[in-house]
């Protein structure tokens, strides 16, 4: 359940910023397929993942997490 939650809000943030899964898949580190999982909760994102989602969307761990 919560690697659903995660990846939900990824995916939120990434539409707000205007990023493609590409460019946000590139930005970080990782394949389109690992971010694709992620999002769709299949895969949950690690700790070193997580920091540089949240660098890369310009969003901070707690606002990435809050549910609302």
């Amino acid at each position: 359940m919560e690697e659903l939650i995660w990846g939900r809000r990824i995916r939120a943030f990434r539409k707000l910023k205007g990023y493609t899964q590409e460019d946000l898949a590139r930005s970080v580190g990782v394949s389109v397929s690992v971010l694709g999982e992620i999002e769709r909760g299949t895969r949950k994102p690690g700790e070193d993942l997580l920091k540089r989602v949240t660098s890369a969307l310009d969003v901070s761990l707690d606002e990435l997490t809050s549910i609302k």
